[in-house]
């Protein structure tokens, strides 16, 4: 059934189910959970052993009997008792008060668009599990519309660019509702791997994901053209550093962006013209935790011939924007339906 502006009005906690990380927002408290979407657990005997920041710390460097876990992936839950576990550990503290005052408490969360119906049962039972009598799913993409502050009631378009870990979602919107969406697989795991088998194939350097999200700041610098980057040889097996170009970086991660320039292309061919033509003026807006690299609105902007700006605090976008409609803080507006 359709979910309305007074159905989340009715929630006292909006959550976020990021494949990076896990955001909690509580009514009239504001954000009270912001940590990555892993967990740790015992193989042996199957105890859980970490969530959040401690288990991402112990990527790569567990014995064989404790593994590492991300039971959610691009928004969707992949792994539902993992994933109640995790949430639990993570929120159950949290909303303890909550739950004491309203024992019949109702959860909002968002949900990727044009999400399957198993995708979206599998978001509603792990919540569910956690003591929630009802769950109302909200499109991301109008959540994170309205957590950029874009007037997305008003009959002119706004479009807005959720850069996630795993999914990237192209939307453009009007009146309250989206014209025109795509989702891309692609996202900051992509460009991460991308640096990585480029360290692997022109450096002989093995080098973990978590560890080139640094790289990613030595190419806001102007003034630096050279990183020092520390691996692993790949014939020797010993520690070793390399001296990398940072202009080399940038053509490596700008192969992967071009499917998100597609996606836009894509998005503003269905549009009517009038909106592209208010588009023009208004340019994109950047959201999620991937919009942080450095250089990806100036990229935008040259390919698309549209300004791009980067959100306040893109990667909460989602989840305060859901707060906000559960706060009563936005005009009423047609959010598109999906199944609760």
């Amino acid at each position: 059934m359709p979910v309305s502006l007074d159905q989340l009005r009715r929630c006292t906690v909006a959550v976020d189910l990021g494949a990076a990380r896990t955001r909690v927002y509580v009514k009239d408290t504001g954000l009270v959970v912001d940590e990555p979407s892993v967990a740790a657990v015992n193989t042996r005997s199957g105890a859980l052993l970490a969530v959040g920041e401690l288990a991402e710390r112990m990527t790569g460097r567990t014995p064989d009997h404790i593994r590492v876990v991300r039971p959610i992936s691009g928004g969707t839950v992949v792994d539902i008792d993992m994933a109640q576990r995790m949430l639990r550990q993570l929120i159950g503290g949290k909303l303890r008060k909550a739950w004491r005052r309203r024992p019949t408490l109702r959860i909002a969360a968002c949900t990727p668009h044009d999400s399957e119906p198993l995708t979206q049962r599998a978001a509603v039972e792990t919540l569910t599990a956690l003591g929630a009598r009802r769950v109302e799913l909200a499109d991301t993409l109008v959540c994170a519309a309205v957590g950029c502050g874009l007037p997305v009631e008003q009959p002119e378009a706004t479009m807005i660019v959720v850069c996630g870990a795993a999914t990237s979602q192209v939307a453009v919107l009007s009146l309250g509702s989206i014209v025109s969406a795509e989702t891309i697989p692609v996202g900051g795991n992509s460009i991460d791997h991308a640096v990585v088998e480029h360290l692997r194939n022109e450096h002989e350097l093995m080098l973990p994901s978590p560890a080139v999200r640094p790289l990613h700041l030595v190419l806001g610098s102007v003034e630096e053209t050279q990183t020092e980057v520390h691996g692993r040889d790949v014939t020797t097996g010993l520690a070793r550093s390399v001296v990398v170009d940072t202009e080399d970086l940038r053509r490596v991660i700008s192969t992967p962006l071009t499917g998100v320039l597609d996606g836009i292309r894509t998005v503003l061919r269905r549009c009517p013209p009038d909106l592209v033509a208010d588009l023009s003026d208004r340019g994109i807006m950047l959201a999620g935790g991937s919009a942080l690299l450095p250089g990806l609105d100036t990229m935008l902007s040259r390919a698309t011939g549209m300004p791009a700006h980067t959100a306040e605090r893109p990667d909460t976008c989602a989840v305060r924007g859901l707060g906000a409609m559960l706060e009563g803080k936005v005009r009423p507006l047609h959010l598109d339906p999906l199944a609760s």
